[in-house]
This record gives C-alpha cells, sequence and structure tokens, in this order.
C-alpha cells in the first residue's frame, strides 16, 4: 500500500505458514484486505471448513512472531537445491524444466522421451509411462503431470536433502540415457 494508496480497497493478500515455515500439515492460513471482504470470506469459511485446532493456531503464532532468519536461510538453502535440480534435469535428453518461482518442487517436461523405449522394449507414451519406469526401472519416484492436467510433464519435490537429490538426479540421467 505504500506504492499506491489507492490500491488498499481493492487488494487481498492471502498466505500461509505451510512453506515458509515448514508447517503444511498445520493447514493455518490467513487473509488480509478490505473489511467487506474479509467478511464474505469469514461466511464462506465457516460453511466450508472448521476452525484449525488451538494447537495450530499457537504454533502458527509462534512461527509469524518468532525470530525470522530461519525463513531467508530456509529459502537460500531451497534455492540451492531448486537451482540443482533444474540444471540437473535441462542436461538430461529428452528432459526440458524451467526454473520455478515459489513451492518446493519443480515440473518437468519429459517429452523429448515419449516414442522412445525401455531396455526391457516397453513403449513410453506418457507421462504416466515416464514415472513408472522411473520407479520401476530406477527407483525414483515422481509424479506425473497429468494428474495436475499438466502432460507431458513430471513434478519432482527439492524438500529433502542435496544428497537424496543428487542421487535421484544421477538415476533419472541414467533413465533417460538407457532410452532407444
Amino acid at each position: 500500500m505504500a506504492v499506491e494508496p489507492r490500491l488498499r480497497e481493492r487488494t487481498l493478500t492471502v498466505n500461509g505458514v505451510s512453506k515458509a515455515y515448514a508447517m503444511t500439515g498445520w493447514r493455518v492460513g490467513y487473509g488480509a484486505g478490505p473489511r467487506a471482504l474479509i467478511a464474505a470470506m469469514a461466511v464462506v469459511q465457516s460453511q466450508s471448513t472448521s476452525c484449525p485446532s488451538s494447537v495450530s493456531q499457537a504454533a502458527a503464532i509462534e512461527a509469524l512472531t518468532g525470530p525470522q532468519g530461519i525463513v531467508a536461510e530456509r529459502c537460500a538453502s531451497f534455492q540451492a537445491r531448486r537451482d540443482f535440480v533444474v540444471a540437473a534435469l535441462n542436461r538430461m535428453p529428452g528432459l526440458r524444466c524451467r526454473v520455478p518461482e515459489g513451492a518446493f518442487y519443480t515440473f518437468a517436461s519429459c517429452a523429448g522421451v515419449l516414442g522412445k523405449r525401455t531396455a526391457s522394449g516397453a513403449l513410453l507414451q506418457t507421462d504416466s509411462d515416464f514415472c513408472r519406469y522411473l520407479l520401476q526401472d530406477f527407483d525414483v519416484a515422481v509424479v506425473p503431470g497429468s494428474v495436475f492436467g499438466l502432460a507431458p510433464y513430471f513434478r519432482i519435490s527439492y524438500a529433502t536433502s542435496m544428497a537424496q537429490l543428487e542421487e535421484a538426479c544421477a538415476r533419472i540421467a541414467a533413465a533417460c540415457t538407457a532410452l532407444a
């Protein structure tokens, strides 16, 4: 609102504690905006969801009002892991990945490997086929983009250690190289 105060009555800010404070299971979110819009949101919310538990609410208050240094540290850590995964995927034959701007996963296109065959002769026709191939033959679990309406992509999370990401990316690279 500091840039353009006239936007105050037209601006709604919605956020939560899931990602920034690693509280994904706590299900606590919040909104700030014009009084009339917040009142309307409260009416809808009261009929569709229940209130977070008192423990969740207390934890969210501590997260939001406590020391914030961990947020910057976590952001830097996730950015390093994101950059590693995106670069690794973009070096693999048949895969392409854009740099995501949020969350802790990325969607990579596997269009370049579709139509290829595995060592056992199976034809990869869909993103689901590719994900199944990674899981069954290389022990890497990723999620087909088609379940999100994003075929032919797959989702890979980078919310794990760098060592695990290095191993997973090495296995995915081997899987892509093994295709004929």
